[in-house]
C-alpha cells in the first residue's frame, strides 16, 4: 500500500513543482517598462523630476564657470595698480581695471572713479561694488538649493500616490498575488529613488558652490584691504 503510494506522492509533488514554475512570471521589464505601467500621476512626477535634474545640472554647470573664473588668480594685477597709482597715471590704472574681467578689478575700478573724496566714500563704493559681485556670483544657488530639497519631497509623493493605486487596485482584483502586491511597490518606490537621488546631486552641488563662493569674497576682501591700504601710502 505504500509502496503504491509513494509514487503517487512524487509524481504530484513533481506536478505541482512544474504548474508553479510554469505559472511563475518572468520579470525582465526594465525601468522604462516598469514606468509606462505605473499610471500617468507616476509618469508626470517622474516627468517633473527630470526636469529638475537638467535644472540643477545646468545651475552647477554654469556656476561652477563662473565663479572658478571669479576666483582665478592675477598676482601681478594689485601690483601694477599699485605701480601706476604711486606714479600718477590714473588713466592707465583703470584702464587696465576695464580689461580685466573680474570682481577685484570692477572693485578697485569704482574706487578709483572716486579718488579725490574722503576715505570713507572710497571704501563705501567699494564695498557697494563688492556686494553686487556677490550677488551675482550666487545667483542661481537658491533655486538649487530648493531643487536639493523639494525633489526627494516629490518622490515621496509619487511613492505615496503609487502606494494608493496600487492597493486600490488589490482591492478590486479577484486574484491577489504577491507579484501583484510586488509590481505596485516597485514602480511606487522608482519616485522615491529618483527623488532622492536628484536632491542628494543638488545638495552635494550647492554645498560646493557655497564653498568656492567664499573662497573668492575672501579675496575680494583681502584685495580692497590692499588697495584702500595703498591709497592711504604717503606721496
Amino acid at each position: 500500500m505504500l509502496s503504491d503510494a509513494f509514487p503517487l506522492l512524487l509524481q504530484a509533488q513533481g506536478t505541482a513543482g512544474l504548474d508553479s514554475l510554469s505559472a511563475a512570471p518572468v520579470a525582465n521589464e526594465s525601468l522604462l517598462d516598469v514606468l509606462l505601467e505605473s499610471g500617468t500621476l507616476t509618469m508626470i512626477i517622474v516627468g517633473i523630476l527630470l526636469v529638475l535634474f537638467v535644472i540643477a545640472v545646468y545651475i552647477f554647470s554654469e556656476r561652477y564657470i563662473t565663479i572658478k573664473a571669479a576666483g582665478s588668480d592675477d598676482e601681478g594685477f594689485m601690483e601694477r595698480i599699485r605701480r601706476e597709482i604711486s606714479t600718477g597715471n590714473m588713466a592707465n590704472a583703470r584702464a587696465l581695471c576695464t580689461t580685466t574681467d573680474s570682481p577685484v578689478a570692477r572693485m578697485v575700478d569704482k574706487g578709483l572713479q572716486r579718488i579725490g573724496r574722503p576715505l570713507r566714500d572710497i571704501d563705501a563704493a567699494v564695498e557697494n561694488v563688492g556686494n553686487l559681485e556677490v550677488f551675482r556670483l550666487e545667483k542661481g544657488l537658491s533655486t538649487l538649493a530648493s531643487i536639493a530639497g523639494a525633489a526627494p519631497m516629490i518622490g515621496f509623493f509619487g511613492t505615496v500616490t503609487g502606494m494608493i493605486n496600487a492597493f486600490y487596485e488589490m482591492s478590486n482584483a479577484q486574484n491577489i498575488t504577491p507579484d501583484v502586491l510586488a509590481g505596485g511597490i516597485y514602480s511606487a518606490l522608482l519616485t522615491t529613488a529618483a527623488g532622492l537621488f536628484i536632491g542628494i546631486l543638488a545638495f552635494v552641488g550647492y554645498n560646493l558652490l557655497v564653498a568656492q563662493v567664499e573662497r573668492v569674497v575672501y579675496k575680494m576682501e583681502r584685495s580692497t584691504t590692499e588697495f584702500m591700504d595703498l591709497l592711504q601710502e604717503p606721496g
